[in-house]
């Protein structure tokens, strides 16, 4: 890598904010967010790798624990993974989770010797009450282009989308205060109490089974991520990068060096 990433990215904020401080820097940081991403809808436009991020929690969350994979986004193949876990610096709080589970992320991430080009992560983007989950939240602070990919649905509402794999739902949530600014906004022409804001998908991502929910989160728009993650399926509903994140996390995936 010729850069350390550390070198680029920014600091936000001090993840040392009382819950009020937090809301408050999540609505803020929610207006930067900017849903087009830096190339276009087909592979040969994409960049040469993904990274798969999952956070979890160790010793009943006394310990944060970021696993993540780059893979080459062509062949889906490993190409290198990092493991960090560090003491978890805030309790769990209702829509606040990203300020507990970044930082190990984001050190995740910094070891990495190739410097990630887009982030998968495993959580949520935009679609999140104050548009500012996890996916979006670390995509903000790397300046990367991110979007989350969730089992399950934090916010909004949605249809059932059909059996077949790739088929989609809009998921979509009552117009809040960043939704303007973020373009989200279906039917303007619709009194204000009547517009929804749509912030995702909900994709079916293996025949039959329950299905995933794809959202943007930072220099990402839903039919790229959309795309990206159809790309990625292998033979389980969820996408590699962040299937072999979680296997990492949960020391089911052996290590590169080792295989």
């Amino acid at each position: 890598m010729s850069k350390c990433m550390s070198e680029w990215t920014t600091a936000l904020h001090d993840w040392n904010l009382d819950p009020a401080a937090a809301v408050a820097k999540q609505r803020e940081m929610a207006t930067r967010l900017t849903l087009t991403p830096p190339w276009g809808t087909s592979l040969d436009e994409w960049p040469a790798t993904i990274t798969g991020v999952d956070i979890g929690f160790e010793d009943e969350g006394e310990v944060t624990r970021a696993a993540v994979v780059t893979l080459d986004l062509a062949t889906l193949e490993p190409l290198e993974q990092q493991l960090i876990r560090q003491p978890t610096r805030m309790p769990y709080i209702p829509g606040l989770l990203s300020f507990r589970e970044l930082p190990a992320a984001i050190a995740a991430l910094e070891s990495l010797e190739r410097a990630p080009e887009c982030l998968m992560v495993d959580g949520h983007g935009i679609a999140h009450p104050r548009r500012l989950g996890v996916a979006a939240h670390l995509g903000l602070w790397c300046d990367l282009p991110s979007f989350g990919v969730a089992k399950k649905r934090l916010c909004g509402k949605h249809g059932e989308p059909g059996d077949a794999r790739g088929d989609w739902v809009a998921l979509t949530d009552r117009v809040r205060e960043a939704d303007g600014e973020l373009g989200i906004i279906e039917n303007t022409e619709l009194p204000k109490r009547e517009q929804r804001s749509q912030l995702g998908a909900v994709l079916r991502s293996r025949a039959k089974v329950k299905p995933v929910f794809v959202s943007p989160g930072q220099h990402m728009n839903l039919d790229t991520a959309l795309a990206m993650t159809l790309r990625c399926l292998g033979k389980t509903k969820l996408p590699e990068p962040t299937r072999l994140a979680d296997q990492l996390a949960s020391r089911r995936l052996k290590r590169l060096r080792d295989a």
